[in-house]
């Protein structure tokens, strides 16, 4: 089933429609969610002008990190209501900023993060101790053709990070049969659209499967692949969905050696055996440049591999307590 739908989940609503972007004043309206501010970027305002008409300013989020650019929004956004029109940065100021202003968000995703389904989010810096709760969005308007809009090389990075969400928290203390039916479900959705042609892609399938894998993650958080991903993102410089897109062959081939079961089960969702697992992640992300070419610096390799240990979900990891050299090799494998 990859068609539209609504649904309720403990204070949350998930609209998933195409065409929802069109329509996402009319939802935002419908919920008495005005006034409100909007969050976004150049690209995804010109697929809703509605939208960017019925508020007096739009706040504009360029690149960087979540918890710098969410600091000076604090004084800047006073509305109620946050309506974040973007990726997954975009998305998760938005959370931070009301995760200390207690504002309610609204998440219109335009790539395939996942922030709209999660309250994973920085605080904003220098406001960490004024942080009321972690902030999750309150309706999610899920277009399918604006999730899947990307060039097709970022589309692939983008499906990668979706995947990398449904596998890494397959096997924490926090799974649970629902957490894993939608991760296995999210990751077969996700690699089916992805075998498909670009012009004869089922965007709806692909869309629901970074739903899917993004509801999975927010439930059952996660362990070796994102700390490692997050840490060298923030230190070593490189672009979020392509670091996931790298790391994750390298980093599903590495925690399938320690939790054969549940990773036999991701193989056969992504259509093939556990020895098969690593290439067929590649095949699906269509070999994607390794952290070298992404630019990753080198020179802070060993600062981030230090502050990865440093994490505590690595805890969540079976097997032997990960050491220094383990992560070093799933780094160097990735490079």
């Amino acid at each position: 089933m990859n068609g539209d739908f609504v649904w309720e989940d403990a204070g949350r609503t998930v609209v998933f429609r195409r065409g929802g972007i069109g329509q996402a004043l009319e939802l935002v309206l419908g919920r008495d969610f005005d006034p409100f501010a909007l969050l976004s970027t150049p690209r995804a305002l010109g697929d809703a002008p509605e939208l960017a008409a019925a508020v007096s300013a739009v706040h504009e989020v360029g690149p960087g990190a979540v918890a710098d650019l969410a600091a000076p929004l604090l004084d800047q956004v006073d509305a109620a209501t946050i309506v974040a029109l973007g990726g997954g940065r975009v998305i998760d100021v938005a959370k931070s900023v009301a995760s200390v202003s207690g504002a309610r968000v609204v998440a219109i995703p335009t790539t395939l993060s996942g922030a709209e389904m999660s309250a994973n989010h920085r605080a904003p810096a220098g406001a960490e101790g004024r942080v009321r709760r972690r902030a999750r969005a309150e309706l999610v308007i899920a277009d399918p053709e604006a999730m899947t809009s990307a060039p097709e090389a970022e589309l692939r990075a983008s499906s990668m990070n979706a995947l990398a969400h449904g596998a890494d928290c397959l096997y924490t203390p926090l799974a649970s049969p629902v957490s894993v039916m939608c991760s296995l479900r999210g990751a077969a959705s996700i690699a089916g659209a992805l075998d498909e042609e670009p012009g004869e892609r089922d965007r709806a399938a692909l869309a629901l499967g970074s739903i899917l894998c993004g509801y999975a993650v927010d439930s059952a958080k996660f362990g070796l692949h994102h700390p490692v991903c997050q840490t060298l993102v923030r230190v070593c410089g490189t672009p979020h969905a392509g670091t996931n897109a790298a790391v994750l062959p390298r980093a599903a081939a590495f925690l399938a050696g320690r939790a054969p079961e549940i990773f036999a089960q991701l193989a056969a969702a992504l259509g093939t055996d556990p020895s098969g697992l690593e290439p067929r992640i590649l095949e699906l992300g269509e070999d994607p440049p390794g952290l070298g070419a992404l630019g990753a610096d080198r020179s802070k390799l060993g600062q981030a591999l230090e502050q990865m240990l440093e994490r505590p979900e690595l805890a969540s990891v079976p097997g032997p307590p990960l050491t220094k050299s383990d992560l070093a090799g799933l780094v160097e494998g990735s490079w």
